[in-house]
């Protein structure tokens, strides 16, 4: 087992050369951000959809603007406003009179990566129209059904809950993100650099300095990492902790959760651990890596109860408090 560990580690390190040229164009661009970026990326070496939340202007929309520039792949950006239909997305059928028939004009989901800006700002009807391709990876018009590309990828921005002319995103679709990431404000020295920059010379735009073929082979990679069978009941502890706390040694949480998380939840933070270990250079997991990217894949699928909500206590404390009173191994 070391031999084929050594030889994971090996193999990780050769196909993670791509992630430093991807950090030094974005870090040309983007100031700060290190988390946020560290989290598309496993994001996209994951195959999961990610949802990134922050008060306007914190460089959401620039950060993963800049991330697809990166890559030689198709992008798309949509605008979700309270005007938009689910056509404006998928796409429709157009009829043809001189052939008699319906053909299909295809919506800008049809593409490699997505950017759904702002989509709290779209009623649930718009924002459900991304249900299908999100988790099945193919788009329905009319009665017929159409695959979309292996490199397959939407990252949505949203505003707080709180702010004027937002809609709660539905359960159903809020699961279908592997993670969910909040956005904070700049450190003083970081947003003095962002003042500099912006004051400086005209940046070079972005390079590509990558293709969707080497992302797949890094999914590929990623597939194959090792995780131990004392990782995998740790993250079973973790999952089952959400769902039954009383019987889990945390009574005082019982009261305070509706919901635990569903088994979507389980694969996603496998996933997710995985990729951070290819990230850092290494062909197996280690409980940091659970512990690391867990607060992004469960808070948004844990659901409080009123309790909870009338105490002020949030999903990302209960999780916190889970992630300090499960053994690690």
């Amino acid at each position: 087992m070391a031999l084929s560990i050594r030889e994971m580690n090996q193999r990780v390190q050769k196909e993670a050369a791509f992630v430093d040229n991807i950090l030094s164009e974005t870090e040309r661009i983007i100031v700060g951000q290190e988390q946020l970026i560290r989290r598309m990326l496993i994001a996209l070496l994951s195959d999961g959809h990610m949802l990134i939340e922050g008060v306007p202007g914190l460089a959401k929309t620039l950060a993963v603007r800049t991330l697809s520039s990166t890559l030689t792949a198709n992008f798309q950006r949509i605008q979700f406003t309270p005007d938009l239909l689910p056509a404006d997305l998928v796409g429709t059928q157009i009829y043809n009179p001189g052939t008699h028939e319906f053909v299909p004009k295809p919506g800008p989901v049809f593409t490699n990566i997505v950017l759904a800006d702002e989509i709290n700002r779209a009623p649930a009807k718009v924002q459900s129209a991304l249900l299908e391709s999100m988790e099945e990876r193919q788009v329905t018009l009319g009665d017929k059904t159409y695959k979309l590309d292996d490199l397959y990828l939407v990252l949505a921005t949203q505003n707080p809950i709180e702010q004027e002319g937002t809609y709660p995103l539905p359960e159903a679709q809020l699961d279908r993100f592997m993670m969910k990431v909040i956005v904070g404000y700049p450190t003083r020295e970081e947003e003095k650099e962002i003042i500099n920059r912006m004051a400086g010379a005209k940046l070079d735009p972005v390079k590509a300095v990558i293709d969707p073929e080497t992302v797949l082979r890094a999914r590929d990679v990623v597939n194959d990492i090792y995780v131990d069978e004392k990782i995998k009941d740790y993250v079973l502890d973790i999952i089952f902790a959400t769902r039954y706390p009383a019987e889990n040694g945390m009574k005082k949480l019982a009261p305070l959760i509706e919901f635990g998380v569903s088994p979507r939840a389980t694969i996603f933070l496998v996933k997710a651990a995985k990729s951070n270990a290819f990230l850092n250079g290494r062909g197996y997991v280690t409980p940091d890596d659970v512990k690391f990217i867990a607060p992004d894949v469960l808070r948004h699928r844990l659901v409080v109860s009123f309790e909870a909500q009338a105490e002020g206590i949030s999903t990302e404390q209960i999780v916190m408090q889970i992630l300090k009173r499960v053994e690690v191994p």
